[in-house]
């Protein structure tokens, strides 16, 4: 609840409370204990002498930078009174960076035999965890001190409660090369999986990525990630070719096209249709909208909130609009 009031703390608003916001945020809440589960049941204990600085996996010298980015944008909002977009920048960290992808990219190191990379991993988690802890103490108190004390049964000893634990400060922790390489893994999976939705692939299939005008950076990194890509991108291989193939959807990363082959798997010429319905459909949406907006008297008795909402469900339509369109011209390409 009180996350839920921070985040709807725009200055100059008044808070219009639902209850399926506050359920959104327990979840988050869960979310954050169901991470700090999974780090302790892969002996992702606090270390004593470790130094984030010193990491030396791509993944970890990433997300200690990653860290220091999301402390020092809530440093600075909540210095400004702007609890919302702190607390929005806590959330995007926590659920998008942290959980969604680090864990996720770290599994494989994980479940390796034991090393130095599976140590410095498995206490980089635990040293990210407890600055999570730290940044979202303001907005969740109870719940992130009963996570101190839970983490504290690991590894050395608290030297106190977390309200009295200093605040993170910089460090110097980013490194330009690793945000490189794992910003081009996040985007290459990311624009892989967006694709799959827009054509309506099967979650269960496996499709083959052909990669065309690759540099060699770019496909040192495609073998390096190999195994990653091809789970969380549920392909079945990775290969680079001359020219795309026929019948395969195409995407610009960097300077290389990823080039994903449809035939067989999808009916290009039924979702060709279906595309375009969501597009009329939403195309009616914000005929509605201009409709109820050009009409003046309802413009005048409406109260502040409802005109905002309709401006805000227009914006969303038009930018619905643009993802089947973009979908739709690479679908028609692929026919």
């Amino acid at each position: 609840l009180r996350f839920t009031l921070a985040a709807m703390a725009a200055q100059g608003r008044d808070i219009k409370l639902a209850k399926s916001r506050v359920e959104g945020y327990r979840n988050f809440a869960t979310k954050l204990w169901n991470a700090a589960r999974f780090a302790e049941m892969n002996g992702c204990a606090r270390v004593a002498s470790f130094d984030p600085a010193r990491a030396t996996e791509t993944v970890n010298r990433w997300i200690a930078g990653e860290v220091e980015r999301t402390a020092k944008a809530i440093t600075t909002e909540i210095e400004g009174y702007r609890f919302n977009e702190a607390a929005a920048a806590a959330y995007q960290f926590v659920w998008g960076t942290f959980c969604d992808w680090y864990l996720e990219l770290i599994k494989p190191i994980l479940n390796a035999a034991d090393g130095q990379a599976k140590d410095e991993t498995r206490a980089t988690a635990a040293w990210v965890l407890d600055e999570i802890l730290k940044l979202l103490h303001p907005f969740m108190p109870f719940l992130t001190e009963e996570l101190w004390a839970k983490t504290a049964e690991v590894g050395p000893a608290r030297d106190g409660m977390l309200v009295l634990t200093p605040w993170p400060e910089a460090r110097g922790l980013a490194n330009a090369a690793a945000d490189e390489e794992i910003g081009w893994l996040i985007g290459l999976i990311t624009e892989i999986r967006s694709v799959r939705s827009e054509m309506n692939v099967p979650a269960a299939a496996e499709l083959d990525l052909a990669i065309t005008g690759a540099s060699t950076g770019t496909k040192a990194r495609a073998e390096r990630h190999g195994d990653l890509i091809r789970r969380l991108a549920r392909l079945k291989t990775i290969g680079f070719a001359a020219e795309p193939p026929k019948g395969s959807v195409q995407i610009v990363v960097g300077e290389a096209t990823l080039a994903l082959p449809l035939a067989g798997v999808v009916d290009i010429a039924a979702e060709s249709v279906r595309l375009q319905k969501e597009i009329d459909k939403a195309k009616a949406e914000i005929a509605k909208v201009d409709g109820r907006m050009a009409n003046a008297e309802f413009v005048a008795k409406a109260p502040p909130a409802v005109i905002e909402e309709n401006h805000q469900r227009k914006a969303d339509f038009s930018s619905q609009i643009e993802k089947l369109e973009a979908a739709l011209k690479r679908l028609k390409a692929a026919g």
